[in-house]
């Protein structure tokens, strides 16, 4: 059964404020930190756009059709929510001809801001991180208590768990991958487009992730080291270990130089060892958790880490009013909003 992620421990002692997000897109803001520069020539067109109550597939099928090509000629680094105002980069492959002139794109929600040639297809996760702007209406709860929490959120970080946006309403992602997985070899009985499959088994990492880390949650230790860790460099995906506890891994934990992690499930063995690795098999032994193993490793996919630990940079807030919250702070790549916002208030309002 998918654990919802409402219902995912808290690891900061439960929201202290009650709020309605996304009242209007304005008041949700995504702006992507670029990992580089655009090379000037090549047989791509990469665009800067601002969208606004679209999500990022209808974007791209809105420049694939303004472009004349097909949509799998779009690249784009990251998925952005629907209801918000969004900024991102898209390359459009336009080998040996101009694109169509951008007066001519005239797709309400959405203005281009840059545009320039580049040499390659943008790949998924190719950016440092999203700055966000986040104003919490109707906000409702003891100002003290929110500004003891948001200090602590500043100070200690989250939880870094998969938002909701990952399994779809009421986590069906969870339950059609595990249909998949069930089905005589690993195939539904209709034909799967690449895009849901890959959707599907995103899922399903994320949901074996998630029980992980809400176990360390449960035994606070999300923020701290287990004998037989593996570490994760802060800024990066490279891992090492397991190394034996020491006062410099201590000290670098308390630096958020290195964070722990928990497995993204695939083939192989986990890294862990001792009680790290005693937690995760605790975690994982369900029987839905093992269809889920088993049918990722039959996907072919390898083990990978990711940290458990979240801490938002820059973060930074205004009460405008008795009842308006603004949140700014940026997240890395593959980061997400609402699980820093959940540790702080209970929202109603979209989350599509």
């Amino acid at each position: 059964m998918t654990t919802a992620v409402a219902e995912l421990p808290h690891a900061l002692g439960g929201p202290v404020l009650e709020a309605r997000i996304r009242a209007q897109d304005e008041d949700f803001r995504v702006d992507e930190v670029d990992a580089f520069e655009a090379s000037g020539a090549g047989e791509h067109l990469l665009l800067t756009v601002e969208k606004r109550g679209m999500n990022t597939a209808f974007a791209a099928r809105a420049l694939a059709a303004w472009a004349g090509i097909e949509v799998d000629a779009i690249g784009y680094a990251g998925l952005k929510d629907r209801h918000a105002i969004t900024r991102q980069r898209f390359t459009l492959h336009l080998p040996g001809r101009e694109a169509p002139a951008l007066d001519t794109l005239q797709v309400e929600g959405l203005r281009v801001l840059e545009s320039h040639r580049h040499s390659r297809k943008l790949p998924r996760g190719a950016l440092a991180g999203n700055a966000f702007v986040l104003v919490l209406r109707e906000v409702r709860g003891d100002r003290d208590a929110a500004e003891a929490r948001l200090a602590a959120l500043a100070a200690r970080g989250v939880p870094n768990y998969f938002g909701e946006q990952r399994f779809g309403r009421g986590g069906a992602n969870v339950t059609q991958a595990l249909a998949m997985f069930a089905s005589a070899g690993g195939r539904s009985g209709r034909r799967m487009r690449r895009e849901e499959r890959s959707m599907l088994i995103s899922a399903a990492r994320s949901e074996l992730f998630n029980r992980v880390l809400a176990l360390r949650v449960e035994q606070d230790c999300w923020d701290r080291a287990l004998e037989g860790e593996v570490w994760m460099l802060d800024g990066s995906r490279s891992v090492f270990g397991p190394e034996p506890l020491d006062d410099s891994l201590m000290t670098r934990l308390a630096a958020f130089d290195i964070h722990p992690t928990a497995p993204l499930w695939g083939r192989g063995e986990s890294r862990a060892t001792g009680a790290a690795l005693r937690l995760e098999c605790d975690a994982l032994g369900a029987e839905d958790a093992l269809a889920l193993r088993a049918g990722l490793e039959r996907e072919g996919l390898k083990q990978e880490r990711r940290a458990t630990r979240l801490r938002p940079q820059d973060l930074a807030w205004d009460w405008r009013g008795d009842d308006v919250l603004e949140l700014r702070f940026a997240l890395p790549t593959g980061a997400y909003a609402t699980t820093v916002l959940r540790e702080l208030a209970t929202t109603v309002g979209s989350l599509d």
